[in-house]
């Protein structure tokens, strides 16, 4: 691990330190409490019959001899979930409620294999299981596309009648265009110009823990509702939305989340589970198996993209176009501002012209993955730029560093930069012993090697977020936020607070509040946790330390200017203010309930100033010809993370991105048989890189505080996945020479492009 240090980043006691995790003891020794791990006296179990079919028009649904099974108590459908008319959207943050509807539970038609039709709750998981097989269902089977190359055919099956493009029925739900300058200008003002058409396939987010939920229906018509999920915010409304309820009477408590990577930003179970109960009369619970995981949660998009960019003999770049379709699933809503928005942001290109295209196909509906759609677009692009570079005879790093966007530039997607780190984190690789080592390009016969490079961008985000800071009477600190804990919020919160208070770090606790214990905070997501919860976490304990102040000040009879707070006490500023002892967090604790009472706050904000990620990775591959096969052996990823309030976590993130982006460029894919079916529907078919796959990863922390936060903080957590498949492709044609442009470069794609020329 490298860091590289500024020097206001220097001489904190807590912020940076490597504290013990708050949720580590527990995890490890199996006492944390997952959604699967709830029970409840007179719970039932729930279970979902999917539909056998990839795409099929629902006739009739009779559910009459499941109901008679002895020992079931509830069985819903379609009917029993809010219906949101197709020809008017309602938004629920990037949701639209006439897709999720039908994502819950299948309404006109059954969209994918294993798409929801019914939910039963019975006395036990067998009986409710040998329920579902006792509904009938009518369907009239219909034509089924899978790929998006097919998806967009004039002739291809159509999912939805009510989709158009350019007039006509289409496949094709949704466009985005971004342009700025004159392209057709730039390209002729270009003297080299590049083009070329990229694919891949959808990727599951690989958690280990599958969807689960625990829901009861009181009989004052309450609900409660424990789930896995990346924000009981988002579970409170959806629900509430999809049945019918009040807000007001949904309670949402959040569990251990045992992995998300922004597939937990939507619902799968809650509502059906919610009619169960409330059918029943009893709590019902329901967990997915792997299996209804792959089959029926949402992947990242599969792509099919064009990028054509256009340079001068220096390297200087003129002109971008990037055409993007990404597949949505059998509903509308893919990312389309991943590749649109991100491609091009980091370099200073005067013209450009970024078209994304929203594709439906009889595909489980995608869900947001870590940078949701632009590892996809930066896959299309750093490899273009690697070409041009080549072809110009120039360094890809150096081009890029030529190209970087600098402060006052204007983004592609609107605002002007700021501050803009793209161009450090290129040097950082430029200059970092990997990328100036030799390699050994061929250690011995049959393999090869190569080195690759590749940038990444992602916008970050702010949003709501509320925290509240109570002292306890024997003068620790217990601070509550809003946020589900996917990515160490909780240390890196208690690191802050401990740091402002001046207190040992082990005098703070951090909690997870649900929605009746907290105020409103939106989804973890978009690398904004951290940056939010820092935010608030900081105004809040200034505001206790206030009120610290004005309390010892009463029993000091002085003003509270007079007074400072340092190393966990109140301490006079100066000889002006007086002479007197210092009053710990103890003391003041101890005598809270005589002067005023309890101590504490809550802030809730709409946090801004949340600048984005950049992030430059450089990799080394060695390909066996023979059997096609792709190994990484080094690895080293260059990010600017703002302030690392806990260096392990910013670290296992960058890491983690980066084998996820392993998997995505060399092994990971859905695959469907002929009819539709998703053949490989679990981890020993899907294959996820193992230990076995990744080298150490070396990550450089580039600690450039970002001025808009109190505590420097960047998001970190989607930048490190956008640059690997870009950097393993660039480094698998330095070994090859060969380029790929379809991922995942598995060996049989390897072993048929070898035969190529």
């Amino acid at each position: 691990m490298n860091v590289i240090n500024k020097p206001d980043v220097i001489g904190n006691k807590w912020i940076g330190a490597r504290t013990i995790r708050p949720d580590g003891a527990d995890k490890v020794t199996g006492r944390a409490a997952y959604a699967a791990d709830n029970v409840m006296p007179g719970m039932i179990w729930g279970k979902v019959l999917r539909s056998p079919h990839a795409h099929a028009r629902i006739r009739s649904i009779d559910t009459s001899k499941a109901e008679k099974l002895a020992g079931v108590k509830a069985v819903v459908t379609h009917k029993d979930i809010v219906d949101f008319p197709l020809d008017k959207s309602v938004m629920l943050g990037i949701q639209d409620m006439r897709w999720m509807c039908r994502n819950v539970m299948a309404r006109e038609k059954a969209l994918f294999h294993g798409h929801p039709i019914a939910a039963v709750a019975a006395t036990s998981e067998e009986i409710a299981a040998e329920a579902c097989k006792l509904i009938e269902v009518d369907y009239e089977v219909l034509p089924h596309v899978i790929d998006i190359a097919d998806a967009i055919r004039p002739d291809a099956p159509i999912l939805h009648d009510f989709v158009q493009f350019e007039g006509k029925p289409s496949n094709i739900a949704g466009t985005m265009v971004l342009k700025s300058g004159d392209i057709e200008a730039g390209f002729k003002d270009a003297d080299i110009i590049v083009e070329r058409t990229f694919d891949s396939r959808p990727v599951h987010q690989g958690y280990i823990e599958p969807q689960a939920c625990t829901v009861s229906y009181a009989a004052d018509g309450r609900v409660t509702i424990w789930s896995s999920s990346q924000g009981q915010f988002m579970v409170r409304a959806m629900t509430s939305l999809l049945t019918g309820i009040p807000q007001s009477d949904i309670r949402a408590i959040p569990a251990e989340i045992g992995g998300g990577f922004g597939a937990k930003t939507i619902i799968y179970l809650e509502p059906v589970a919610v009619m169960l109960s409330k059918k029943s009369g009893r709590p019902v619970k329901m967990v997915m198996t792997r299996e209804e995981v792959m089959r029926a949660t949402g992947p990242a998009p599969g792509s099919l993209s064009t990028v054509k960019i256009g340079a001068k003999k220096d390297g200087t770049l003129v002109a971008a176009q990037g055409t993007f379709y990404l597949q949505a699933g059998g509903l509308p809503g893919s990312p389309l501002r991943g590749p649109v928005g991100c491609s091009f942001a980091a370099y200073a290109i005067p013209n450009v012209l970024s078209v994304g295209y929203d594709v439906v196909s009889n595909r489980s509906k995608v869900a947001a993955y870590r940078a949701p759609g632009a590892p996809l677009g930066a896959f299309a692009t750093e490899c273009v730029l690697d070409e041009i570079a080549e072809k110009l005879g120039l360094d890809p790093l150096e081009m890029r560093l030529k190209n970087s966007a600098r402060e006052g530039d204007k983004a592609i997607y609107g605002p002007v930069f700021g501050h803009v780190t793209f161009a450090e984190t290129v040097d950082a690789i430029r200059r970092h012993p990997h990328y100036t080592a030799p390699l050994d390009r061929n250690p011995r016969p049959g393999v090869k090697r190569g080195r690759g490079v590749a940038s990444g961008f992602w916008y970050n985000a702010g949003g709501e977020s509320s925290v509240q800071v109570n002292i306890t009477e024997d003068g620790n600190v217990v601070v509550t936020t809003g946020h589900p804990d996917v990515g160490g919020s909780r240390a890196s919160i208690a690191n802050v607070v401990a740091e402002l208070f001046g207190i040992e770090h082990k005098r703070v606790s951090v909690l997870i509040g649900d929605t009746a214990t907290i105020g409103f905070s939106n989804l973890t997501g978009g690398s904004r946790v951290t940056f939010a919860s820092a935010m608030v976490a900081t105004l809040s304990t200034e505001k206790v330390i206030g009120q610290l102040k004005e309390r010892a000040a009463k029993i000091w009879n002085i003003d509270a200017e007079a007074i400072k707070w340092q190393d966990g006490m109140a301490l006079p500023a100066g000889d002006n203010a007086g002479k007197f002892p210092p009053l710990s967090l103890k003391e003041l604790a101890a005598r809270a309930n005589d002067m005023g009472g309890p101590i504490g706050t809550q802030v809730q904000l709409n946090t801004t100033g949340a600048d984005p990620g950049f992030a430059t990775h450089c990799v080394d591959v060695e390909v066996d010809v023979d059997l096609g096969i792709i190994r990484v052996l080094r690895y080293t990823a260059a990010q600017d993370v703002g302030r690392a309030l806990h260096p392990s976590y910013v670290e296992g993130q960058i890491q983690g991105g980066v084998v996820q982006g392993i998997g995505w460029a060399l092994s990971e894919e859905y695959l469907y048989d002929r009819n539709g079916k998703l053949d490989n529907a679990g981890f020993l078919d899907y294959r996820m890189p193992v230990c076995s796959d990744v080298p150490m990863i070396e990550p450089i922390m580039l600690e450039i505080p970002n001025p808009k936060h109190p505590q420097g903080v960047r998001g970190v957590g989607e930048a490190p996945i956008v640059p690997p498949l870009a950097a393993i492709a660039n480094a698998v044609y330095d070994a090859l020479g060969k380029r790929f442009t379809s991922l995942p470069m598995s060996p049989p794609k390897v072993l048929e492009r070898l035969e190529q020329p």
